[in-house]
């Protein structure tokens, strides 16, 4: 039976630690090790074409091409694969919140409101309450998925996953000493980053984590308006990029661009509306000038996705938002469904129950479209100091490095909303977890090439459109 986080919370600590010893019984730690392909399993094209069917049909040959790049690619945008592939294994039962799609590139560094930087995860698309296990296991086989890219041998792949995984149960045991407070406001913030390297002895991976700091910082709102716009004769506006980002009006014909702004304006007066008082207050200093249609990503291509240029002051005092269309997650078939009748309010909140920190503007809504139908959106700054990884020119030192912050932060997220001291007995002080998730990482490396493969044989046999953007 699966007990709540909140339910083993209100036990005295040795009756939660004993509760996750207990779940060992449900799912062996050894149960997490060599992935095999299920007999009914479904068809990977057909996961990713059923995914496809409710986004901008223009954009969908573009998500494919991008999967189609490498098997890495694909990985980013398999999230609903992977679900249907983990539901039906042994289960914990011990329950977080879940990023529900914890690939490595999702770990980043970020702005604090505070303006210092951290790093945490970025990405909340899929979030939803489920088996502490999924997300591991997602970042484990993410981790073999790039190493393998980078030509790593076997011994150097599973030295990664195995950094991963460690760090992730150790960093849990820390958790489990701790006082729930403590939990709350940890964070992984740039001094905590330079003593883990320090530890590692990676002089090389301290100057490259002192120049991405450095980047991270370069990544505000003014470079990205400085990027983004241009001076019309109508004043700052959106730069045209079609079909990447593409200008409100030249999405359709004139008659119908009445209609869509005003949809867009409610959009932003919807979101507003969930914002804390203050920051309301503060939205109202600005207004909306110019609105775009984005391409983002890798999974997310075809969404709905906005970005909005609100000015203050002048032209030289910007504003830019992104408008983000929430979808089920794709962890909701396996896990029971989710809470929330908005799916960018469950973003939000999946959002604010991990991060340590989260944008000042980060806020949701439903619009109502020309069509009729409601859609869900969550809104956030578009560029705030973020530093992207780049696993693909890293080697197997500095990837292992960087597998050790992915899973330490990723124990941090989960003590916040599970039972650490459930987590941490479950896990125990062994290796036999991260044993068990290296089997894994590795197999399912191997299932992720074929569905790439598979996805590969679709676009040549016509059965699917692909296009590189």
């Amino acid at each position: 039976m699966t007990v709540p986080s909140a339910f083993t919370a209100s036990l005295p600590p040795d009756q939660r630690a004993a509760y996750g010893r207990h779940a060992r019984r449900r799912a062996p730690r050894s149960s997490h090790g060599w992935y095999e392909t299920a007999r009914q399993r479904p068809d990977p094209v057909d996961v990713v074409e059923r995914q496809s069917a409710d986004r901008v049909a223009e954009l969908v040959p573009i998500r494919y091409g991008r999967m189609m790049e490498s098997p890495f690619r694909f990985y980013r945008g398999a999230a609903a694969i992977m679900a249907a592939d983990l539901a039906p294994l042994p289960g914990t039962g011990l329950q977080v919140q879940l990023c529900g799609d914890a690939h490595p590139l999702n770990f980043r560094l970020l702005a604090s409101p505070e303006r210092r930087l951290v790093f945490d995860i970025n990405d909340f698309d899929e979030t939803l309450p489920g088996p502490f296990e999924w997300d591991v296991k997602r970042l484990a086989a993410g981790f073999v998925t790039a190493a393998r890219a980078n030509g790593f041998s076997v011994k150097e792949q599973n030295g990664t996953v195995r950094a991963c995984v460690k760090a992730y149960r150790q960093r849990m045991h820390e958790f489990a000493g701790m006082g729930t407070l403590d939990i709350w406001y940890a964070q992984d913030d740039a001094d905590r980053m330079r003593e883990l390297i320090a530890s590692a002895r990676e002089d090389k991976a301290a100057r490259r984590t002192a120049k991405a700091a450095d980047r991270a910082r370069t990544r505000t709102h003014l470079r990205a308006f400085a990027k983004l716009t241009r001076v019309t004769a109508h004043g700052r506006r959106i730069t045209p990029d079609p079909p990447l980002v593409t200008p409100v009006d030249q999405l359709m014909d004139i008659p119908a661009e009445e209609g869509r702004e005003r949809e867009l304006r409610t959009l932003l007066d919807g979101y507003a509306r969930t914002l804390p008082s203050e920051r309301r207050h503060l939205l109202r200093h600005y207004r909306l000038v110019d609105m775009a249609r984005k391409v983002v990503g890798v999974g997310s291509v075809g969404t709905r996705c906005w970005i909005l240029l609100l000015l203050g002051r002048d032209d030289d005092d910007p504003l830019l938002l992104q408008a983000k269309e929430a979808q089920e997650s794709v962890l909701s078939a396996h896990t029971g469904g989710d809470r929330y009748d908005n799916q960018g309010r469950r973003v939000v909140a999946g959002q604010r129950l991990m991060q340590t920190t989260s944008d000042i503007f980060l806020g949701w809504t439903r619009v109502v479209g020309l069509d009729g139908r409601g859609r869900d959106f969550y809104v956030r700054q578009l560029w705030d100091w973020k530093g992207i990884a780049q696993p693909e020119t890293m080697g197997p030192g500095l990837l292992a490095l960087f597998a050790r912050l992915c899973g330490a932060s990723l124990a941090r997220a989960h003590a916040r909303s599970g039972d650490p001291i459930a987590l941490a007995a479950y896990l125990g002080l062994g290796d036999h977890f991260d044993r068990a998730l290296t089997e894994f990482a590795q197999s399912y490396a191997d299932q992720n090439e074929r569905d790439f493969a598979a996805l590969a044989d679709a676009s040549h046999s016509g059965r699917v459109r692909a296009e590189r953007r």
